[in-house]
């Protein structure tokens, strides 16, 4: 190329690898169908010139890039970040690389993020839940590209969900807390209940409870994130009702962590004098002493299976027609209750 100093292109590719530009940028961009030859030819061609495809570029001239858009609600704890995770492994070894955004659990912010990332014109979209503004939808609609919602499956998906029923999990704590004779119960939210999934948890936790002839004796709901800290003042503000409340739900394990040390500090014994479980079953509710009763989801198996039918999708091998994916809970007792 002498002393021009202009990036390569798709035509600088196509030449030493003797194939049409056509067919060197339908290797570039992952497209499906694509012998192993061609492949091998255009890959080493363009590593030989040093050519890097511009997403950016291609997403203005209209052409899907080869970027899948990922929204989730926060990066604070152990359950997005093992989701994400699985999602970037499933996409291994194809051209395809995620973008992520964070909505702090605001509908509007869902909003703007994917009106921004869809003029990128991505291959594929995740989101987190299966509720979505009006908006949202409606920009969902008019996308041509495969959509996997991730983490519940309590309702209808808009292409694909992979997740867990928060339904399920409801019920499953609330049989455990009878069974173990716990009979004035509690629950504690965080995030002002903004999470829909926590409200069908709670809801269904509640059912449960009424159906066992135990019902719930009140909720606390902290508006702050889920935390530690959040956690042990929203635990002390309720032991300040003075309801002599025997055993606690919490919407995860963050909050629960954060009242079994608040317990810890101020000599409360765990269980005998109040049980504590939690949601989620992230690795610290393992470590510590005593062990946390909580329920695990699959949370790196919903991602990597997420981003394995988009990758499936995009390439053009899978045909299934299926939408729900539901991976199954596991309830494990640990000392706290």
């Amino acid at each position: 190329m002498g002393n021009d100093t202009r990036p390569p292109t798709l035509k600088d590719v196509a030449s030493p690898a003797g194939v049409s530009v056509i067919s060197a940028s339908r290797v570039m961009r992952g497209a499906p169908n694509i012998s192993n030859g061609l492949r091998e030819k255009v890959e080493t061609a363009a590593q030989m010139i040093g050519y890097r495809r511009n997403r950016i570029a291609g997403s203005l001239r209209g052409q899907t890039t080869d970027l899948i858009t990922v929204i989730v609600p926060s990066m604070s704890n152990h359950v997005f970040p093992n989701i994400v995770d699985g999602i970037d492994d499933a996409l291994q070894g194809s051209q395809l690389r995620l973008v992520l955004g964070m909505t702090k659990y605001k509908d509007s912010s869902e909003e703007d993020i994917l009106r921004d990332m869809l003029t990128w014109n991505p291959a594929g979209v995740i989101l987190s839940g299966l509720e979505h503004s009006d908006s949202t939808k409606e920009m969902l609609s008019n996308f041509s590209g495969p959509i996997v919602e991730v983490m519940d499956t309590d309702g209808d998906a808009i292409d694909m969900a992979v997740g867990n029923s928060m339904a399920e999990a409801g019920v499953l704590i609330a049989r455990h807390l009878v069974a173990k004779g716990y009979r004035r119960i509690a629950y504690v939210g965080a995030w002002g209940e903004r999470p829909k999934r926590s409200v069908k948890r709670r809801v269904a936790f509640e059912i449960e409870l009424e159906r066992l002839n135990t019902p719930l004796v009140t909720s606390v709901i902290h508006e702050g994130e889920s935390s530690l800290q959040h956690g042990a003042q929203a635990f002390k503000r309720l032991l300040d009702y003075d309801l002599k409340i025997d055993a606690v739900f919490f919407a995860n394990d963050d909050l629960a962590l954060g009242a079994l040390f608040y317990c810890q500090a101020n000599n409360i014994r765990v269980p005998q004098d109040i049980a504590l479980a939690g949601f989620n079953g992230i690795e610290l509710c393992q470590s510590i002493t005593p062990r946390l009763t909580t329920i695990s989801t699959p949370r790196y198996e919903i991602g990597w299976l997420a981003g394995d039918l988009i990758r499936k999708q995009i390439a053009g091998e899978s045909n299934s027609k299926q939408q729900m994916f539901r991976l199954d809970l596991e309830l494990i007792e640990g000392s706290t209750t």
